[in-house]
């Protein structure tokens, strides 16, 4: 090599350091800049940001374990693919005395919950229909309903004040929509009269007492919806209020007392939709002796429902999750504190785990939770870099201006940050993956204890995420 060239390119290589340099300090500043928000004001923040190969750009007490609030999803979804894979199938059974006769019936039915998380009304017509395609035309007996594969407990504890919201629903084997449903109300003909409210999906375990008064057009739309009282069969909800003439239909979304109660209504009602008789009553507990399978039902790949639980931020989703994953490392009914050590195994067999992570539940509603931007920084890397089961977490990510829970936040820069969010009371954090100037960059950032509200707080963390990407540049296009 001739000196000129090497003079060539030791310049050249001196240039480029200087220009890495000038674009690490330039990204420095900015996320500086982003951490002075006011709506961070009073805050316990930690941040990292690291490059493609994994070199930290920006660090702010990186091992400084807080409250992740959602962010806990990450490690729960990574746990989950990296231990029963991301085609793994949740299995619910239909079980019965014996096959259909001619006639088209069976003495009995049972239902055993294979812990599947998402449920809905559809999947539960789909496997009515199933069984009607099998011949089913009438059910004589009993509908036993098995939710044992997981434990009887309902709520965690660190929950705290358990309310009727939807993201509260309680945790069981054998669930439909998420444990939730909805309560529509249509104004009436004109003021004075009475509007009408219905429950979606209508089922016959939920029922409504109450009235909603139309008014005068305009008139702000004010509902009052609490359950007003449960029973064996079901449960009731007292809905009162006012909506105004000619406005748009008002709707609300609750939580269910019992999920397992909850599925063998809309099973009921399925059942019925499709001509199959079922006059018996519904009872809760394991099938009788010498039972036939009359269907398997195997529901969405876990790839799609870590899609789903991850994309929106669904609380019940990642708890059921969290108890299969116990369930199937110890081959106990799925529960809390088995699903503990099921995710530390599967974060220790993959190098995430460290010792500042605190895990409790699965949806990080638990305020005792605790996790630190390296650790979910570390997880996230090893998302990218798993091609038997990261691929699936990476697509699960919410994308800024686009879909998910960060579809109207980070819209100046719309497509080029993906990442989990996160929100308790006094609690927020973002983590994910940014298409930053020089090229792609892992992060996370977690605030606890912001004295200014959420709203600024989280307005703070979308300003560090922009910040991440840079200014806009101009268009080139003529």
């Amino acid at each position: 090599m001739s000196a000129r060239v090497r003079a060539a390119l030791i310049l050249f290589a001196t240039g480029l350091a200087a220009g890495l340099a000038r674009a690490d300090g330039a990204l420095e500043a900015r996320l500086d800049g982003a951490l002075r928000h006011p709506g961070l004001r009073g805050a316990r923040v930690a941040a990292l940001v690291v490059d493609a190969e994994g070199r930290a750009l920006f660090a702010r007490s990186a091992e400084r374990a807080l409250i992740p609030a959602s962010n806990m999803k990450v490690l729960t979804a990574l746990a989950a693919l990296e231990t029963l894979g991301p085609t793994h199938r949740f299995t619910t059974r239909i079980l019965a005395d014996r096959l259909p006769d001619a006639a088209g019936s069976v003495g009995w039915l049972a239902v055993v919950g294979g812990g599947d998380p998402v449920l809905t009304s559809e999947q539960w017509w789909r496997l009515a229909a199933d069984l009607h395609r099998i011949g089913l035309r009438r059910v004589e007996g009993d509908v036993w309903l098995d939710d044992s594969a997981f434990d009887a407990q309902r709520w965690h504890p660190g929950w705290g004040v358990i309310t009727s919201r939807a993201y509260h629903a309680p945790i069981g084997a054998l669930t439909a929509n998420y444990g939730a449903f909805a309560i529509e109300v249509r104004p009436g003909t004109g003021p004075g009269t009475s509007a009408r409210a219905v429950v979606d999906p209508p089922v016959g375990t939920l029922s409504l007492v109450g009235r909603v008064r139309t008014r005068n057009p305009g008139t702000p739309a004010k509902l009052m919806v609490s359950r007003a009282g449960n029973a064996a069969d079901g449960e009731t909800w007292s809905v009162g209020g006012v909506v105004p003439a000619g406005g748009e239909p008002e709707g609300v979304w609750r939580s269910v007392a019992d999920p397992t109660t909850y599925a063998g209504g809309v099973f009921a009602m399925q059942l019925e939709a499709l001509g199959i008789a079922v006059p018996g009553p519904r009872r809760r507990g394991p099938a009788p002796g010498d039972a036939v399978e009359l269907l398997a039902f195997e529901g969405e790949p876990l790839g799609r429902v870590v899609h789903l639980f991850v994309k929106y931020s669904n609380n019940p989703v990642a708890e059921m999750l969290f108890k299969n994953l116990g369930r199937a490392v110890t081959g106990e009914p799925g529960s809390w504190a088995n699903g503990r050590r099921a995710v530390r195994e599967s974060l220790n067999r993959i190098g995430v785990w460290r010792d500042e992570v605190r895990v409790v539940d699965g949806s990080g509603l638990a305020r005792d939770n605790r996790a630190s931007p390296r650790v979910l920084v570390d997880a996230l890397l090893r998302a990218r870099d798993a091609f038997r089961f990261g691929p699936e977490l990476v697509a699960a990510l919410p994308i800024a201006g686009g879909d998910g829970t960060l579809e109207k936040r980070i819209d100046a820069t719309p497509g080029r940050v993906r990442a989990k969010t996160g929100l308790l009371d006094g609690v927020t954090g973002l983590s994910g993956y940014a298409d930053g100037p020089q090229g792609p960059l892992v992060f996370s950032i977690l605030s606890n204890g912001h004295t200014r509200g959420d709203g600024p707080a989280m307005d703070a963390l979308d300003a560090f995420a922009a910040a991440l990407v840079g200014p806009r540049q101009a268009d080139p296009s003529p």
